[in-house]
């Protein structure tokens, strides 16, 4: 890696919004993806760097029978106690950055996309890339798609959109925006148009102003 910092954009979006095909449709137009939640995974598994922090902060018993993260348990203490919720920030947090930091610095992509999916609610992400992407479809879609995907009752979705962001206040904090309700026929045109944009900006010739497609 040279002094030219990489290009990096922050794809963010609500559950079941749909990030994770748009970003593996930027993965194929040659874009490295570092996704935040897949570090956080690698991190809570069996053995791995935050375990023995959470275990020795929470009780042995938010570790599962092979060492790894009890997610469930976990879930369900930080959803109802903000205290924990920051204690098991404090945890990884600082390593998700350390991770994420150097993943972009090894990237080979023509630019870099990290995968946020509380880019809007953590704040501190926004000043670490270039431009954020936020993934849109109507509340009633997302409810829709995790309902079919996870099994779950609509209260409980519900009960998870109400703890993110709200739709519009990720509107607000996007630069550009990706309309998710009308399958790939509709989504491919707008990923290309942005992908020929962001190549643009990841070698210095950067137009301006927000895309809204």
């Amino acid at each position: 890696m040279g002094s030219q910092p990489r290009f990096t954009v922050g794809l963010t979006g609500g559950i079941g919004s749909g990030k994770s095909t748009v970003a593996e449709l930027f993965a194929a137009r040659g874009v490295t993806i570092v996704d935040t939640d897949q570090i956080a995974h690698s991190l809570t598994a069996p053995g791995a760097a935050a375990m023995a922090d959470i275990v020795a902060q929470f009780g042995p018993e938010y570790a599962d029978a092979n060492g790894a993260l009890d997610r469930a348990r976990m879930r369900q203490l930080v959803f109802a106690d903000a205290a924990a919720k920051r204690k098991l920030e404090a945890i990884l947090h600082p390593r998700i950055r350390a991770a994420t930091e150097a993943a972009t610095a090894a990237a080979s992509g023509c630019y870099v996309m990290l995968a946020i999916p509380l880019l809007v609610e953590s704040g501190a992400w926004r000043g670490r890339v270039a431009r954020v992407l936020a993934v849109d479809c109507p509340e009633t879609v997302q409810v829709a798609r995790v309902m079919a995907r996870n099994h779950l009752p609509e209260a409980q979705v519900r009960a998870i959109m109400a703890a993110q962001a709200t739709r519009q206040q990720r509107l607000d904090a996007a630069d550009d925006v990706i309309t998710n309700d009308a399958g790939l026929d509709a989504l491919v045109p707008q990923i290309d148009r942005l992908h020929q944009l962001y190549l643009t900006f990841s070698t210095g010739i950067a137009p301006n102003g927000p895309q809204r497609l």
